[in-house]
């Protein structure tokens, strides 16, 4: 940990933080994270692939972490966060990358490949799919008070995460995505009432990890992570005419992923009917995985990991 090296560039008119890890001279990987996830989440996986000589890239989005807010975040959009990505790429003189990206950040890395894959050497997605185009509006229902819908609402969570301080609303949410079932309140009760007080972190995270996040959290807030993503998923998709990424790819997804249970989405991967999509995609299933699998056993994800990288590294002109 003590050699990630942090870095600020300046992208799209704002200071984005950059973590990274490795020779420049070596083939790239750019890590994008979820929610409620910085650069650290990716800590097991930057080393493991430096160590087998690739260079790791671990940014923060705009207005997550280190990196600047927006000047609105709440018109901050996915967009943003392609471009961002591009840029970083191009700052750092990197013509060709491998894309590895958990949950909201592979609605990031999808449409990246979409839209410069002459740019993209594989990708590796973590608990998401490619969804088809306006997945979220007639594809996929959310049940009704799932945390989703409940953040979409404008001042619903805003309203809810401030009864708490910073530190709370990071550890319920931990636990929350940790848990094998969706994370669903009731009418008359809200998302952090899920959580009862004395819950213990998940045994893969520790209060030295979670202090990492809380730290950053204090600094970005929540305006722009409840913007991107989830005030912007009905769009998701939705102006892709007859999508195709037709790059190596690798969906690895843990068993007990909650996100798994969303009507018809297991379905859509186990049936094949991704593949319209994505048609070279290998799904990798781990037994007992959460939706922070590549935290909760980040051994059998590295190996999943190195090995897809290291049967596609020709694919990456250094």
């Amino acid at each position: 940990m003590d050699q990630i090296a942090h870095k600020f560039l300046q992208v799209n008119g704002l200071k984005l933080h950059v973590a990274e890890l490795g020779s420049e001279s070596s083939p790239a990987v750019i890590f994008l994270h979820g929610f409620p996830e910085i650069w650290y989440t990716w800590r097991h996986q930057m080393i493991a692939v430096a160590n087998a000589g690739f260079r790791a890239i671990a940014p923060d989005f705009r207005g997550y972490g280190l990196s600047d807010s927006p000047a609105e975040p709440e018109k901050a959009s996915f967009d943003d966060l392609i471009n961002d990505t591009a840029s970083i790429l191009d700052s750092l003189a990197i013509s060709k990358v491998f894309v590895i990206a958990k949950d909201f950040g592979a609605m990031v890395a999808y449409p990246f490949a979409l839209l410069h894959p002459h740019k993209v050497a594989g990708i590796i997605a973590l608990g998401l799919p490619f969804m088809p185009p306006g997945a979220f509006t007639h594809h996929f229902v959310l049940p009704e008070g799932l945390y989703v819908r409940r953040w979409q609402e404008p001042g619903r969570a805003e309203a809810d995460f401030g009864r708490f301080d910073i530190k709370t609303v990071v550890r319920n949410i931990y636990i929350l995505f940790s848990q094998s079932e969706m994370p669903i309140a009731n009418e008359n009760e809200e998302i952090m009432d899920l959580v009862k007080p004395l819950t213990p972190l998940p045994s893969w995270l520790t209060e030295e990890d979670l202090s990492v996040y809380v730290d950053l959290y204090e600094k970005s807030g929540f305006r722009t992570a409840l913007q991107v993503p989830y005030r912007l998923l009905q769009m998701v998709g939705s102006t892709l005419q007859d999508p195709k990424i037709e790059a190596q790819t690798l969906l690895i997804i843990g068993e007990e992923d909650y996100a798994f249970k969303i009507p018809g989405l297991d379905e859509y991967v186990k049936s094949g009917e991704v593949k319209k999509y994505v048609p070279n995609q290998e799904t990798i299933y781990v037994p007992g995985g959460s939706h922070f699998v590549h935290e909760q056993f980040p051994n059998h994800v590295n190996e999943c990991i190195l090995t897809f990288l290291d049967n596609n590294k020709h694919r990456v002109v250094v």
